[in-house]
């Protein structure tokens, strides 16, 4: 069941989210490339624009860092979900301001399960980085899957405002509004 008092914090933040500005750590490249994906048409050169996002919200100096991540990112791949929390906790440990972190270890808790636990992890994405639209995504799945279907709609309008590239999320929007049955 999930905790509706941090669900509510998530929504008031969801409100928020247009004029929160992201953590002073993350790289100033984000700025235009953000810029630039909501100009682009949906075209190969949007979803290139997407690409380098992720790029640069898993970069981090600490060469170590990066490496830690992306052994994470290979561990949840191959679903082995253990591996990959140890390795996102002490990413978290050491690096809280890390955005990208916590989305990561969202998506680990939502794989396991645990949605309480993922929706921490996405508020403190969203406080670090407000435009991180794969973060909202999650959210409105999480929302989805334990039936909150207004919840869901408001998480999913955010991360198209983000990005109005993410097809999957219109056409979730677009069932919730016609109250058709959406798969969880």
């Amino acid at each position: 069941m999930l905790d509706h008092d941090l669900l509510q914090r998530l929504m008031t933040l969801l409100a928020e989210l247009p004029s929160r500005k992201p953590h002073p750590r993350l790289p100033r490249e984000l700025d235009l490339l953000f810029s630039r994906l909501r100009q682009d048409e949906p075209s190969p050169s949007a979803h290139e624009v997407e690409d380098l996002i992720w790029q640069v919200w898993a970069e981090e100096e600490d060469a170590a860092a990066g490496d830690g991540l992306e052994a994470a990112i290979r561990a949840l791949a191959l679903r082995d979900l253990e591996e990959a929390e140890l390795l996102l906790d002490r990413l978290a440990e050491r690096y809280p301001e890390w955005p990208e972190v916590f989305n990561k270890r969202a998506t680990l808790h939502f794989l396991a399960g645990n949605d309480n636990e993922a929706l921490e992890d996405i508020l403190r994405a969203l406080e670090l980085e407000p435009r991180h639209f794969g973060a909202l995504a999650g959210l409105g799945q999480i929302c989805l899957r334990n039936d909150e279907p207004e919840a869901a709609t408001a998480a999913f309008r955010a991360a198209i405002e983000v990005n109005p590239h993410l097809i999957g999320a219109q056409a979730l929007i677009e069932d919730l509004d016609d109250d058709k049955p959406v798969l969880n």
